[in-house]
């Protein structure tokens, strides 16, 4: 049976997971790419480095972001969500990265498993070292404002 999540399970889903696919789009390109995450507070907040995401979503901030979850190929749900990239700084950002912190240090559970752009990115106040193409980057922490969601789910 193919179905629609109601609000409510839209937002379990949401809570659920922890990795999402953002999709922005500028200058003709269409770039779709998994990113760590957190809902909290209505918004989905994540950091990430300098790159093409950001020059896209600082470019145009209109994103979608698909978030879901996969029994096997015929029990599974989704929810796609249109929104807003906000980049977040001072209380904001420390906010961000608070919510983050809590939500996605429990997955780390050594170096080995750190984001790309290390576990010390999860602190605002510290520059990221372990790469040294990052080294001295500070982070680009943000949220995206929900301003649409919609659900689907198949079950058998």
């Amino acid at each position: 049976m193919l179905g629609t999540l109601n609000a409510e399970q839209m937002e379990q889903l949401l809570h659920a997971e922890f990795v999402g696919r953002l999709g922005c789009h500028a200058d003709g390109r269409t770039y779709v790419v998994p990113v760590t995450y957190c809902y909290a507070e209505g918004f989905i907040w994540g950091h990430t480095g300098e790159g093409l995401k950001v020059r896209m979503l600082r470019q145009n901030p209109q994103v979608c972001f698909e978030v879901d979850h996969l029994d096997d190929m015929a029990n599974w749900r989704s929810v796609i969500v249109q929104g807003r990239f906000e980049e977040l700084t001072g209380d904001q950002a420390n906010h961000a990265m608070h919510l983050l912190m809590q939500r996605l240090m429990p997955l780390v559970t050594s170096e080995s498993a750190a984001p790309s752009h290390g576990v010390a990115s999860m602190r605002p106040d510290t520059p990221d070292t372990h790469r040294a193409d990052t080294a001295h980057r500070r982070p680009v922490v943000y949220r995206l404002a929900v301003e649409s969601k919609s659900g689907r789910f198949e079950r058998r």
